[in-house]
C-alpha cells in the first residue's frame, strides 16, 4: 500500500506539472486517427488465491519468477480518437505457473493460472488535457492448485468469468509534437463482477514519424475478487504490478 501512495502521488504531482496545451486544433481536427499497440509486461504478483475449499495460498512473485514459468503471453492496445472523442480496446492474456508461498499450513505448492482480460471503453474530451470515461473489463481467470500441506497433498481447479464496469480518468499530451505522455486512472467493480478493482499507468514516449512510436511505462493493476463458499469458493485477490514496453503505429 505504502508503493500504492507514493505512485499516486507522483503521478498527480505529474499531472500538475504538465504543461495545458495538447493535440493542435487544425482542419482535420474531427477526423479519427488509429492507434494500435503491441507490448510487453514485465510483471510482479502479490496477493492471495484459492479455489474450492482449499486453504488460501500466498502469491509473492517478481519478474524474472513469472518470466519464467510464463507459457504463452499476449497484449494488444487499440484506439480510435478525434478531438472530442475516443473508443479504445485492451486485450491481454498470459498463461503461466507459480510456486505459492510457504505459510504455517501450506509447505510448498505450485500455481497455475490462465487469465484473460478484455477492456472496452469509451471517452469524451474535458479539457485539452484530460478526458473522462466509462467502460467495462471482462476478466475470465481458470486457477489450478496443487498445494503440499501440513496434513496431506490438497489441490483443486476452477474458472470464473466475470464484468466489471469502470469509470476512467486520463491526460494525455503531446510536447513538441514528438514527445508524449500520459497518466490514466480507473476504479470498478463495485461488487457487480469484483469486489474491486483499480488501475494506474504512466506512460512516457517518442514518436519517430507520423506511422511509428514507442512508450516506456509502469502499470499498477489490483483485482480483488472473492465469491463462494465451501467448494464454490473462488478467491482471487493479486496486485499485478510493472513496467511496460510499448509499440506503437498511427494510421
Amino acid at each position: 500500500m505504502n508503493k500504492l501512495v507514493v505512485f499516486f502521488t507522483l503521478c498527480v504531482f505529474f499531472t500538475m506539472l504538465m504543461p495545458g496545451q495538447s493535440y493542435a486544433q487544425d482542419e482535420s481536427a474531427q477526423k479519427w486517427h488509429y492507434l494500435g499497440e503491441v507490448y510487453m509486461m514485465f510483471p510482479n504478483m502479490k496477493g492471495e488465491t484459492t479455489v474450492r475449499n482449499l486453504p488460501e495460498a500466498e502469491v509473492d512473485a517478481g519478474v524474472g519468477d513469472i518470466l519464467g514459468h510464463l507459457k504463452i503471453g499476449a497484449m494488444l492496445y487499440l484506439e480510435a480518437t478525434n478531438d472530442d472523442w475516443s473508443i479504445s480496446t485492451d486485450l491481454i492474456y498470459m498463461n503461466l505457473g507459480q510456486d505459492v508461498k510457504p505459510g504455517v499450513i501450506i509447505s510448498s505448492g505450485d500455481l497455475t493460472m490462465k487469465q484473460l482480460a478484455w477492456e472496452l471503453a469509451g471517452f469524451k474530451r474535458i479539457t485539452p488535457w484530460l478526458d473522462a470515461g466509462l467502460g467495462g473489463r471482462l476478466v475470465s481467470l481458470n486457477v489450478a492448485l496443487d498445494l503440499e500441506t501440513i496434513n496431506e497433498p490438497r489441490s483443486g481447479e476452477a474458472s470464473k468469468t466475470w464484468f466489471d464496469p469502470i469509470i476512467i480518468v486520463r491526460s494525455n499530451h503531446v510536447i513538441k509534437e514528438k514527445w508524449l505522455a500520459q497518466l490514466r486512472a480507473d476504479v470498478g467493480g463495485f461488487g457487480i463482477g469484483s469486489d474491486f478493482t483499480w488501475q494506474l499507468q504512466a506512460n512516457v514516449g517518442y514518436r519517430f514519424s507520423e506511422l511509428f512510436q514507442t512508450t516506456i511505462g509502469y502499470r499498477y493493476i489490483g483485482i480483488d475478487y472473492d465469491k463462494g463458499e465451501g467448494v464454490d469458493r473462488f478467491l482471487y485477490d493479486i496486485d499485478t504490478y510493472g513496467w511496460v514496453v510499448r509499440l506503437g503505429f498511427n494510421f
